[in-house]
C-alpha cells in the first residue's frame, strides 16, 4: 500500500494498492492514515464478496457508508473549535493517556503517535481491556485521559474502564459518535461527538479531531507542526 505513484516501495512490489491521498507535505502524516482505512476496508469488502463471507446487503452498507465519508470526515473537521478550547485547556498537560477498546484501539495509537510527534507531550495509547493488567498503575490525581467509544459492541465496557480512571483521579475526554454519545457523557468530563458512521468505518471519522487536536496543542505551544523535532519524512536509516 502507497500514497505517492512510482514511489520506491511501489516499485519494488509486486502488486499496489494507492491510496491517493495527494502530497503530505507535513512529516506528520494524518490523511494518508484515513485514505489507507478506506482502501483496506475496501479491499476486505472485495475480499469478503469473492470469497462468500460477506452477504450482499453487507457488502451495500458499507459501500454506501464508504461515499458518505467525506462528508462525515468534513463533519469531523467542524469540531475544530471545539478542538481549539480543548487544546487551550490542556495545553499545561505533561502526560496523556488514549485509551480504546477494540477498533477504538488503533485510534488511540494514532492520536497519541500525533500529539507526541508534533507537540512533545508525553502520551501513550493503552488498550482499555488492560488496564488492570499493569498500566492503570500509571494514572494519577490530575492526568489526562482521552477515551474513545464509538464501538456500539464495547460501549459498556469502555465505560467501565472510564471509570476506573476517574476513580483515580484522572479528566477523561470522550471521543464519541452520535450513536455512542448518550453512553458516554455522564461519564466523562469533556465529550466531542463525530457523526454517526458504520462501526467499521468510525475509525475514519474519530480519528480527525485527535488529530486537530495534536495540531492545535503543538501551535499553541510554539513548536513548528510540519518539522518536529529531530524527525524527517524519509527515514533511511534502519
Amino acid at each position: 500500500m502507497a500514497n505517492v505513484v512510482g514511489s520506491t516501495l511501489a516499485c519494488e512490489a509486486d502488486d499496489v494498492l494507492y491510496t491517493r491521498a495527494g502530497p503530505e507535505i507535513a512529516v506528520c502524516s494524518t490523511k494518508a492514515f484515513v485514505t489507507q482505512l478506506a482502501a483496506l476496508t475496501m479491499l476486505a469488502t472485495h475480499l469478503g464478496q469473492a470469497r462468500g463471507t460477506l452477504e450482499a446487503r453487507r457488502v451495500a452498507e458499507l459501500i454506501r457508508g464508504l461515499r458518505g465519508l467525506p462528508a462525515r470526515a468534513q463533519a469531523a473537521l467542524d469540531l475544530e473549535p471545539a478542538v481549539v478550547a480543548l487544546a487551550e485547556h490542556l495545553l499545561a498537560t505533561e502526560d496523556a493517556f488514549f485509551i480504546g477498546r477494540g477498533l477504538d484501539y488503533p485510534v488511540a495509537m494514532e492520536g497519541s503517535l500525533k500529539l507526541k510527534e508534533i507537540s512533545y507531550v508525553h502520551s501513550e495509547a493503552l488498550a482499555a481491556g488492560e488496564l488492570k493488567h499493569g498500566t492503570l498503575a500509571l494514572v494519577t490525581p490530575g492526568a489526562c485521559v482521552i477515551a474513545i467509544g464509538t464501538q456500539p459492541d464495547v460501549i459498556e465496557k469502555t465505560v467501565s474502564n472510564i471509570q476506573e480512571v476517574r476513580a483515580r483521579g484522572a479528566e477523561v475526554v470522550g471521543i464519541a459518535t452520535e450513536d455512542t454519545a448518550k453512553t458516554l457523557s455522564p461519564h466523562v468530563d469533556r465529550l466531542l461527538t463525530v457523526p454517526a458512521v458504520d462501526p467499521l468505518l468510525a475509525p475514519a471519522v474519530a480519528v480527525i479531531p485527535l488529530q486537530l487536536l495534536a495540531y492545535h496543542v503543538a501551535r499553541l505551544r510554539g513548536h513548528d507542526v510540519d518539522q518536529p523535532r529531530n524527525l524527517a519524512k524519509s527515514v533511511t536509516v534502519e
